[in-house]
This record gives structure tokens, C-alpha cells and sequence, in this order.
């Protein structure tokens, strides 16, 4: 596990923690994002947080219209865009 993911991670546990106020559920490469248990909502506040938390978006640096499905999409997508230092 890199570090991007394991900050992913860390952020999706948080918000659920916000939005649930429980210990989030287990995100494996194939767990589907929108089955996790979170809402639209919930959704937004945690991509609002990665983009504070890792300093982009890629939702607004990609071109193409993306929705990763699969959490290993998701990282995989946040990879793709990150700045390259």
C-alpha cells in the first residue's frame, strides 16, 4: 500500500466517522464506492477533504468525465492526476 492510498484511506475514515460516527467499513480494491455506505453528500465532503488533504482534484484536472467505481479505481484515478513534483 502506497502513501496516496494509505491517506485515501485515512480521509474516507474520517469523514465516515463525521457522517456515521462509527469505525468505517473496510475498503478493499474491488469494494464498490457506492455500496460503502455513504451518501451523495457524504461523498462530496470526502473528496472536498482529499482535495484539502492532498492539495488537488482530479475531478477538475481530468478532462473526461470519470466515476470510479471500484476503490481500486479510485485510487487509481487520484494517481493518474497527482502533481507531479
Amino acid at each position: 500500500m502506497n502513501q496516496l492510498e494509505n491517506d485515501i484511506r485515512r480521509v474516507f475514515a474520517e469523514v465516515w466517522a463525521l457522517e456515521k460516527g462509527s469505525e468505517a467499513p473496510a475498503l478493499m480494491p474491488d469494494t464498490i464506492l457506492l455500496e460503502t455506505g455513504l451518501d451523495s453528500l457524504g461523498f462530496a465532503i470526502f473528496v472536498s477533504s482529499l482535495d484539502e488533504a492532498l492539495g488537488y482534484d482530479p475531478f477538475t484536472l481530468s478532462e473526461d468525465a470519470f466515476y470510479p467505481q471500484t476503490f481500486a479505481e479510485f485510487v487509481a484515478f487520484y494517481e493518474r492526476y497527482r502533481p507531479k513534483t
